[in-house]
């Protein structure tokens, strides 16, 4: 009796993990065009209320590879997000600017919008469902 009612307990206990786990889609994030394999490849995933405002809901870091690189976010419940890139060629944890403010270091959002300024949500933003979507960004 013992014996079964740890079992039982156990694959309760596994159950609720598991789907815990698996709460949320999964966002394929395919960076294009990245110029060379110098530093690393940062990424937020962001709502509007912390978009360029500090650490978003997720994060990514990889060495830079030159062409495509390729990440996840995973378990994303529905919503409304955005995404920022940055090429961090000088490895310093930031993004790098000219004397005249414009950016120094390659960077994308999603939606890939032509800015004339600092980005918006509402440049980037898309919408998260029920299902895997996959983004593509281009620097």
């Amino acid at each position: 009796m013992k014996k079964s009612l740890i079992l039982l307990v156990f694959v309760v206990i596994s159950t609720i993990a598991l789907a815990q786990e698996e709460q949320g889609v999964t966002l394929n994030v395919v960076l294009e065009n990245v110029l060379n394999d110098q530093g690393k490849v940062l990424a937020g995933l962001y709502t509007e209320a912390k978009f360029m405002r500090g650490e978003g809901l997720d994060s990514f870091a990889a060495e830079a590879k030159a062409g495509e690189v390729s990440f996840q976010f995973k378990n994303v419940l529905p919503g409304t997000y955005a995404i920022t890139v940055l090429h961090d060629m000088n490895d310093n944890n930031r993004m790098d600017y000219q004397d005249s403010g414009i950016p120094d270091e390659p960077y994308g959002l999603s939606n890939n919008p032509m800015l004339m300024g600092p980005p918006t949500f509402t440049d980037a933003k898309f919408e998260v469902t029920d299902e895997d979507l996959e983004i593509r960004i281009r620097f």
